[in-house]
């Protein structure tokens, strides 16, 4: 997917026009990202075909397919868990720039990556913050039940990342999960920690991304009772004994 193709897949069929500012941005990420790959490890996609289809056009599906979840709040709080290169909350930030995004990262040349793109694309409101997921949704701490919609792509199971993003809801907040084509599966294996941890599915969405048959699949799980105490469990617990019964 070439920029000119992105810009017209978004047009064409979201009527979806991305300002000059906008594109500009996105084309300075791609640079940049190219640039610090040599010396950090943050993507096996270079090309620009590959980024803007892979990384670029699927971190915005959120938004693509669940408008209304970020329509009813323009200055939504976004969590973005396990945030890589910056997938999916930067590029939803460039698409929406009134979001309040606030990324978590365990490797901290990945946050020093993320500090010196946010800055090269002069993106206001974007808090980025050092650690493990379990590390900052205990209770009592402020990050915990704090924003409006928490995203992961790409850091575990559905139901880890579910006791990772949960804690850091909102009551009638959203946990959106981006999936490939094992999702479904996945979301089968999730339903009892997506109950223990006070979440309940209200929407799947699966798909292909344009002119492939590569599947992705959304999950839209809204926090309808508050997190138990107990969890998140100490670091490295969820993944070692993942919430299935």
């Amino acid at each position: 997917m070439s920029p000119e193709i992105f810009q017209k897949t978004l047009l064409d069929n979201y009527q979806i026009r991305l300002t000059v500012t906008q594109l500009a941005q996105f084309e300075a990420y791609f640079k940049l990202l190219v640039a610090r790959n040599e010396q950090v490890n943050l993507t096996s996609i270079t090309d620009e075909a590959g980024v803007y289809l892979k990384h670029f056009y699927d971190s915005i599906t959120p938004y693509l397919y669940f408008p209304e979840v970020f329509n009813a709040n323009t200055q939504a709080t976004i969590c973005d868990v396990g945030a890589g290169a910056g997938f999916p909350s930067i590029p939803l930030k460039i698409l929406c720039p009134g979001l309040n995004v606030t990324i978590i990262d365990s490797l901290n040349k990945r946050i020093s990556f993320l500090d010196e793109l946010t800055k090269l694309l002069e993106l206001r409101d974007v808090d980025l913050v050092h650690g493990r997921a379990e590390d900052f949704a205990k209770p009592k701490q402020p990050m915990r039940g704090a924003f409006d919609i928490v995203l992961s792509r790409a850091v575990a199971q559905l139901p880890v990342l579910a006791e990772f993003c949960l804690p850091y809801t909102k009551l009638d907040g959203y946990f959106l999960a981006l999936k490939g084509q094992k999702g479904p599966q996945e979301l089968e294996n999730s339903r009892y920690a997506i109950a223990t941890l006070g979440g309940k599915v209200v929407a799947e969405k699966a798909f292909s991304l344009p002119d492939t048959t590569e599947q992705r699949d959304l999950i839209l799980i809204q926090k309808k009772k508050e997190t138990p105490k107990v969890y998140p469990r100490k670091a490295g617990t969820p993944v070692k004994k993942p919430l299935i019964k």
